[in-house]
């Protein structure tokens, strides 16, 4: 695949998302929701994948692009040597089906546009039977395989070998929309989409979102983006949260290291909450814990790290060998293998999340809080586990430090409750649990003749996970050990100015190749430098970690500094929520 992972800009309906790229090609969808099959996957191998192009005819022709103002709405202007068009799209919202719409509006002179539709099914597996289905309301084109269906309207398409091409051309106040529309291939084919209606009514529910974004401070147009994302990553109809909107791009190129995002870890689900309800969307927070009961509901000894959007188990993981992937970058692999991991840190994550919530007001019920006390047994159940930890290692579990951090955050969390709230539970049982939690800690977690906080208990390697301690009130930003552990960082783990994760090569995470520097644990020394006194550090290493988002404002997982572009899976909801802390600390310094 040419394009660069930054050149794909998203648009979506909070269910699944598009990603176009900057030469207008939408390479990547998925319907209906996130986790589902695809029918374009050219990011993941080539045109021959699936994808549907829509870009002038004028090879010379330049594009500029951006969201209309605070919404999920793609502007492309295009510029050629006859005259300039805009190209708006995006998926509308709540209206009950799945549709992509292409909007092409003249602008002066005349441009003259070409369109190239390849429908390719189940990720590339079903070539689909293609039918002229147009009638009087335009013409229209039917793609039908198995289980899915889909129908392009609004211009005459001809087959040309294994693709069909259209062409047209506008001038100052023409308009031509192109819709595809997604069903159920036992199901009635839906009617035309009023696109003018749809279009207003996602406008005007993207606006009235973004209005309601509480943030004051620096990079307040990459926190409104920011937010606008991490919001478009959640399911407007089960609460889930998914990590990323793609699977298999990889974080070393050409390398293994390709996993499936599209799923809901809880972790980063309780971190993307706690990313909205800190700017006022409680309400989010509430469909999220719906989630979270029905999720796991039943025996807590049986949780999971991650579940499907709707809660689904069973996340097998496979290969699909039809696709090369992302520059010859294979195996691509849905479903992930890690959801049979014990990560000890996840029910701290959780219970910090539902803390927040807690105290941004909303209200606990009956079963929310059975369940928060449920999930602190299984904390105590499993309290001498080794696990894989935060970076789901493919290596022998270990004792994690973060882990044992975020397990000991989680009864913090349950004496809080308790005391600050008013709700039944053990409070003296978890305060000795912390407090045995903190000695362990303290003693066994820090290298001896340093003072500094070491990646697991035995080894006197860091990672960057460790940034976290401070977030979750183990220690105090400016706690020497804490000191100590940044020094070491910054002289292990910086590569370009920016945070890996970890030192591969060490054996622990059982993988082979190298990996670039992580964006959110960059974000998370933006935040440890700005809560330690060192600002104008924080402001510094905030701008080049900033600089590493796309033209639109979209972080993936990684960033190649030595190339200067993206990697991994995009975008990455832990980047941007990420980030969205690390504005907060900036704007408190």
């Amino acid at each position: 695949m040419g394009a660069r992972i930054e050149d794909y800009a998203m648009v979506g309906d909070c269910r699944t998302a598009a990603l176009i790229s900057a030469d207008g090609s939408i390479d990547w969808l998925c319907v209906p929701r996130f986790d589902s099959a695809s029918i374009f996957a050219a990011l993941l191998g080539s045109e021959e994948h699936g994808h549907w192009r829509l870009a002038p005819r004028d090879p010379a022709a330049r594009a500029t692009r951006g969201y209309d103002a605070d919404t999920l709405i793609l502007t492309t202007r295009w510029e050629t040597s006859t005259g300039t068009a805009e190209v708006h799209e995006f998926m509308p919202i709540d209206g009950g089906r799945v549709d992509l719409v292409r909007r092409v509006v003249g602008v002066s002179g005349y441009v003259d546009f070409e369109t190239e539709l390849r429908m390719r099914f189940d990720y590339a597996k079903s070539i689909p039977w293609v039918l002229q289905v147009g009638d009087t309301t335009g013409p229209a084109l039917r793609g039908i395989a198995g289980p899915d269906a889909c129908v392009v309207r609004g211009l005459p398409l001809h087959a040309d070998g294994d693709v069909h091409r259209g062409y047209f051309t506008v001038e100052p106040d023409v308009t031509m929309d192109l819709t595809l529309t997604w069903y159920h291939s036992h199901r009635e084919e839906p009617g035309p989409l009023a696109v003018d209606d749809a279009l207003t009514r996602t406008r005007a529910w993207w606006t009235e979102f973004a209005s309601r974004i509480d943030h004051t401070g620096p990079h307040h147009e990459q926190v409104i983006r920011s937010l606008i994302t991490l919001r478009a990553l959640s399911n407007m109809d089960t609460g889930g949260i998914v990590a990323a909107a793609t699977t298999s791009l990889p974080e070393q190129f050409g390398g293994a290291r390709n996993w499936d995002y599209r799923y809901v870890w809880l972790r980063d689900a309780s971190l993307t909450l706690e990313a909205l309800v800190n700017h006022g969307f409680l309400h989010v927070a509430e469909h999220w814990r719906m989630w979270l009961m029905r999720a796991i509901a039943g025996d807590t000894e049986d949780i999971q790290i991650m579940y499907g959007i709707a809660g689904e188990r069973d996340l097998i993981e496979r290969e699909l060998p039809q696709l090369p992937g992302y520059a010859n970058s294979a195996p691509v692999r849905i479903g992930n293998g890690a959801v049979d991991q014990y990560q000890g840190d996840v029910i701290g994550e959780v219970m910090v999340g539902l803390d927040d919530a807690r105290d941004a007001g909303l209200a606990e019920t009956r079963l929310s809080w059975a369940l928060q006390k449920a999930l602190l047994e299984q904390v105590e159940a499993k309290l001498e586990w080794l696990d894989n930890g935060i970076w789901e290692m493919r290596g022998e579990p270990r004792m994690f430090t973060q882990s044992r951090v975020m397990k000991w955050a989680a009864f913090d969390r349950g004496v809080r409750a308790v005391e600050r709230y008013g709700l039944d539970g053990s409070p003296e049982h978890w305060r000795d649990l912390r407090d045995r939690l903190r000695y362990e800690i303290d003693t066994e977690c820090v290298d001896p003749g340093t003072g500094r906080f070491v990646q697991y208990a035995g080894t006197d390697e860091v990672d960057a996970s460790l940034l976290l301690l401070p977030q979750v009130g183990f220690c105090a930003p400016n706690d020497p050990r804490m000191l100590a552990t940044v020094e070491h960082i910054e002289r292990t783990l910086l590569r370009g100015g920016l945070v890996l994760r970890y030192r591969t090569g060490t054996g622990v995470d059982g993988l082979q190749g190298d990996e670039h520097p992580f964006l959110a644990c960059t974000f998370w020394l933006v935040t440890q430098y700005a809560r330690s006194g060192r600002a104008d550090d924080a402001a510094a290493l905030m701008k080049t970690a900033v600089a590493t988002a796309n033209d639109v404002g979209l972080f993936s997982e990684e960033y190649n500094v030595d190339e200067q572009r993206q990697a991994g899976n995009t975008p990455q909801a832990l980047s941007h929520l990420a980030f969205v802390r690390a504005a907060n600390a900036l704007a408190s310094v």
